[in-house]
């Protein structure tokens, strides 16, 4: 793990795998631990930089208003110091949209588009009714946020065949418990997110990518998305839920690579 000040704050990150730059923007709850497989399929043939937003994880979690537009900037600020004049950008959910204002923000940085499981937001975006429990901002143990997210973010089919995944994703939030400060600045800062009449502006190739039985962000807001961004391809993935790379490794592994190859030629 390396570690980097960035716009005034400490940044966890990890570099890795040789080729063209690619970043990888993870999702509200998470941090750069849950692209650990799809980055080490993805090393052999670029290098990939995974890092931990501001608010979570293992970087700083500052008291303060956050925005989707400060963390695509943090992102700018951290391929500065890894010296990625531009990258292939890849975001899921909460990273999908800070990927969305990346591009818009910095359009000449971005080399492709991959956006997962995400939504523009605004009034057009297509809400979830029972995405709450799951995102809430309150005080939960470790048992009680591991079991919500794991039974919003994947198909009952999916977690009865893996009887691991709850005890897991428990442990997981045992070992990097979320802090309830910086958590809250991040779902406030998801609340201000919109980017739907910009989204036309999107030049670059882009992928968008979800699972049908998205129980958080549903899969219509893709479907939104790639008809606003021109040329964008869509793909849903069935059966799979909020976390199609995990439910359905090998066909979300040949989307993203089989758009990043035809982008390169």
């Amino acid at each position: 793990m390396q570690r980097a000040r960035i716009n005034g704050i400490e940044i966890a990150y990890e570099l890795g795998g040789a080729g063209a730059p690619l970043v990888m923007i993870h999702g509200a709850q998470g941090d750069q631990t849950m692209f650990t497989a799809m980055a080490d399929a993805l090393a052999p043939r670029f290098r990939v930089l995974t890092f931990d937003q501001r608010g979570s994880g293992l970087s700083e979690k500052p008291d303060m208003p956050y925005s989707i537009a400060m963390l695509a900037d943090d992102t700018a600020a951290l391929m500065d110091h890894v010296g990625f004049p531009a990258a292939h950008i890849i975001g899921v959910s909460m990273g999908g949209m800070i990927a969305q204002e990346f591009a818009l923000r910095h359009p000449d940085r971005t080399r492709t588009l991959i956006l997962g499981c995400t939504t523009p937001g605004g009034p057009n975006a297509i809400r979830a009714p029972g995405a709450a429990p799951a995102y809430s901002t309150r005080e939960m143990t470790a048992e009680e946020r591991g079991r919500a997210l794991a039974e919003a973010a994947f198909t009952k089919g999916y977690i009865a065949s893996h009887p691991e995944l709850i005890p897991s994703m428990i442990e997981s939030r045992r070992r990097r418990p979320i802090d309830p400060i910086g958590f809250a600045r991040r779902m406030q800062a998801i609340q201000g997110h919109d980017t739907c009449d910009r989204l036309g502006q999107i030049r670059c190739p882009t992928l968008v990518i979800t699972g049908r039985e998205d129980a958080l962000i549903p899969w219509e807001n893709s479907r939104l998305i790639a008809e606003r961004i021109p040329g964008a391809q869509l793909v849903i993935l069935e059966p799979a839920g909020h976390c199609f790379w995990m439910e359905q490794p090998e066909q979300s592994r040949n989307a993203i690579e089989g758009f990043l190859a035809s982008s390169a030629r």
